[in-house]
């Protein structure tokens, strides 16, 4: 009266289900550089942590008999582990069998990792390689029948980008649908001359009239430096580290607020060297990074997307222990003015702020938008105006340093203005609706034009308006808050976040995050 046979049954099974696709597809796998997804997921996770879902799923065929004479594997592995003791959901594509494509309940195994991330709040990563639950012109062959074309589960990936933190790895090619994965996501990464994405492959793309590769059609060239994907990895295990470091600084879900973790750097550590950060010549560029890692917590600067968009920054970091996000303007790429690529950067991760409710510390150096054939052509205007949208739209608390300058519609948009402005600027603060160098000679064309010395004229002219346009006459009428010595800075960004901290309050999005 045992079962002793019907659970000796489950370890012959689940024995086949390991062998995945085979010896041969699985050195395949290692020939091409890569690793297998079960190996990826014990890499990724905890020691002994993951529980997998749907271990016995995949392809059957029995004899005669009823007897199991062959059991391939689904091409999905899905379950729940920890990492860093944070529980996660994970979701994993099989690439050696059938090269990721659709198979035996691939469709229902990846909504039931979407759905449980969602109803447990959870956070999600997907390990992406092949079509991810595409199709294959094979299975339409054996299904007998085409069909009208749906997307299985995508309501649970549109709730998942406004519920839990969703991140997506692309560790081999990408295509259809597992590319639409990929990117419906609040992190993706793809490895350097190892993963490409596409909606269609060379295959299809070459029949059109096109001669590509793999790599020139979709690689890290292409889709690190577009937006299509936030970041490039060297290798494997940096992709899983990022995401890993990602995940550290946001809570479970939007029903919880990130945690506080220990600090060892004194928050009143002071940089020397940042009195002189900011050149006195204002044509003079400066790197923007080394500031943002000195006035945030040691180590703690995690930048994302910092291939596209070059002219803004954006990441994590972390003040006084606390996770917030940072936004600073790059000098060194358009003098750090607000590109069409640049405004979607920021639209995204000030998205990520607001569904998170972390707080944002911005760092101001901005000319204004890109002018010019090119900024035009890009619709600099339109992506903009949104990035302000976001910007007046925050509900999570901001906080702004000028440290150069804020000027035009742009300028205005380092904070909304209509709330409480905690805002510092540095005394080499330079703001206005246009600089003075480029307002002078329409200004006072007529008065130049009558001149018989105009260009003494302009001389005196730039001379008066260079003591006008001094910080401290702002500070003055209270235009701006405070102006501080840039060594404090840090200091003063760990008493607000002291303060931000308490403001923040845990909940759903009034709208979710797309894409």
């Amino acid at each position: 009266m045992s079962w002793i046979n019907e659970v000796n049954e489950i370890k012959k099974r689940l024995k086949l289900i390991k062998e995945m696709g085979g010896k041969d597809k699985i050195k395949r796998q290692y020939d091409a550089g890569r690793t297998t997804v079960r190996e990826r997921i014990d890499a990724l996770v905890d020691k002994n942590s993951f529980k997998e879902i749907g271990k016995l799923t995949g392809l059957s065929e029995y004899d005669e008999n009823g007897k199991l004479k062959k059991l391939t594997a689904a091409n999905s592995v899905i379950g729940h582990a920890k990492i860093n003791t944070v529980p996660v959901v994970i979701y994993g594509d099989d690439f050696t069998i059938r090269g990721g494509a659709s198979d035996a309940a691939i469709h229902e195994k990846m909504i039931t990792a979407e759905r449980f991330a969602n109803e447990y709040r959870l956070p999600l990563i997907r390990l992406i390689e092949g079509t991810g639950g595409g199709g294959s012109v094979k299975s339409l062959e054996k299904d007998g029948y085409t069909y009208v074309p749906a997307n299985p589960g995508w309501d649970w990936v549109v709730s998942n980008m406004a519920t839990v933190p969703v991140i997506s790895l692309g560790l081999g090619p990408v295509a259809g649908l597992g590319a639409a994965r990929l990117v419906s996501s609040h992190y993706s990464v793809i490895v350097k001359n190892m993963s490409q994405v596409f909606v269609a492959g060379p295959p299809v793309v070459n029949r059109l009239g096109e001669t590509v590769t793999k790599e020139s059609l979709g690689g890290s060239h292409v889709h690190g430096k577009n937006g299509v994907i936030d970041d490039v990895a060297n290798s494997e295990a940096e992709a899983l580290a990022m995401a890993k470091k990602f995940l550290s600084y946001l809570p479970s879900s939007t029903f919880q607020l990130s945690e506080k973790i220990k600090n060892n750097d004194p928050i009143t550590r002071k940089d020397d060297w940042l009195i002189s950060a900011i050149p006195k010549n204002r044509r003079s560029s400066y790197e923007i990074r080394p500031i943002i890692e000195s006035v945030t917590d040691k180590n703690s600067f995690f930048e994302i997307g910092k291939n596209w968009g070059t002219s803004s920054v954006s990441g994590f970091a972390r003040l006084d222990g606390w996770p917030i996000v940072v936004l600073a303007n790059n000098p060194q790429v358009y003098g750090g003015g607000w590109t069409a690529d640049a405004a979607l950067k920021i639209i995204r991760i000030l998205e990520i702020a607001e569904t998170f409710h972390l707080p944002v510390v911005h760092l101001v150096d901005n000319p204004g938008f890109l002018v010019g054939t090119h900024g035009e052509k890009s619709g600099t205007i339109r992506h903009g105006a949104r990035a302000l949208a976001a910007i007046y739209q925050l509900s999570t608390p901001i906080c702004s340093v000028i440290l150069r300058r804020a000027f035009g519609v742009a300028g205005a948009a380092h904070m909304n203005h209509t709330k409480h402005k905690y805002r510092f600027a540095w005394p080499s603060g330079d703001w206005g609706s246009l600089p003075i160098e480029g307002g002078i000679e329409a200004a006072y064309k007529s008065d130049l034009k009558e001149s018989d010395n105009p260009e003494q004229l302009l001389n005196d002219i730039e001379k008066r308006l260079n003591h006008i346009r001094s910080p401290f006459r702002t500070a003055e009428k209270f235009s701006v808050e405070d102006i501080i010595d840039p060594r404090d800075t840090r200091k003063e960004l760990c008493d607000w976040i002291s303060l931000a901290v308490k403001n923040r309050k845990a909940g759903p999005v009034s709208f979710g995050m797309r894409p």
